[in-house]
């Protein structure tokens, strides 16, 4: 094969994985005028982690998907496994998210619903459509001291390099990943990683720890798409619990 063909070919190839899952290594982003990434703009999942962070199956009600977890496997311990196959069996009345509760970190950037990053000298805001939830994500200082129990926790920001790097603790422990009943504890602690790709994607990433209710520290990932659709805006979403719909069926 001549040399110029190979070279061509050699470059395609090179493209391939930019094309495929909007993943870019040497992708360089804009810049924001304090030069940090400019990650603002609304974005969306295009998974079903809301509904089981793991492998799952089509239920009624639960579409298909695959899961997000690094290596497939949450590193339980025995008791907290227990509680998760208790929180599974009874998720229809036991999910916070049911209740019309805040979701929580991380759960919150996968529900099947767009959030919008607007970024400031000081901070990172995020709107998210679900349940008006605003959440600030300050840049420099600790967190405050705890204990302190929040439905979504306190977040701290630094960037590294182009990664936005968040770290989350002081939750409240009601929380859950999703609506399979993966849970946690109050002694959460989350570090999560937005890294753009792409002109219309972030790697997300979220690292979670939790001694009380993990072996180990595990870590979910997947990618955030920006929505280009034309005069796209949040819109409002108000929740409906259960326990308030049976009673106005009676």
């Amino acid at each position: 094969m001549p040399r110029p063909v190979v070279a061509l070919v050699v470059f395609l190839i090179s493209l391939l994985p930019a094309a495929a899952g909007g993943q870019n290594a040497g992708y360089v982003p804009p810049r924001t005028p304090d030069g940090h990434p400019d990650l603002q703009g609304i974005w969306q999942v295009l998974n079903t982690a809301a509904w089981d962070i793991q492998d799952h199956q089509a239920q009624l009600g639960v579409p298909a998907g695959k899961g997000v977890v690094e290596g497939g496997e949450i590193p339980y311990r025995p008791e907290a496994l227990k509680k998760k196959e208790e929180n599974h069996a009874n998720r229809r009345t036991l999910d916070p998210d049911a209740q019309c509760f805040l979701p929580g970190v991380p759960r919150i950037t996968y529900m099947p619903f767009p959030f919008q990053i607007v970024q400031g000298r000081h901070a990172v805001t995020i709107l998210y459509e679900y349940l008006h939830a605003t959440r600030h994500i300050f840049l420099g200082g600790p967190h405050p001291p705890g204990p302190i129990e929040w439905w979504m926790g306190d977040s701290r920001g630094r960037w590294e390099g182009n990664t936005l790097v968040v770290d989350v603790v002081h939750f409240n422990g009601q929380t859950w990943f999703d609506r399979a009943g993966n849970h946690h504890s109050e002694a959460l602690h989350v570090v999560e990683r937005y890294t753009p790709t792409g002109p219309d994607h972030l790697l997300y990433e979220a690292t979670i720890e939790d001694p009380k209710v993990f072996t180990r520290p595990w870590k979910m990932s997947m990618t955030l798409y920006r929505r280009k659709d034309p005069h796209m805006e949040l819109l409002e979403y108000e929740c409906f619990a259960y326990k308030f719909e049976a009673e106005w069926q009676k």
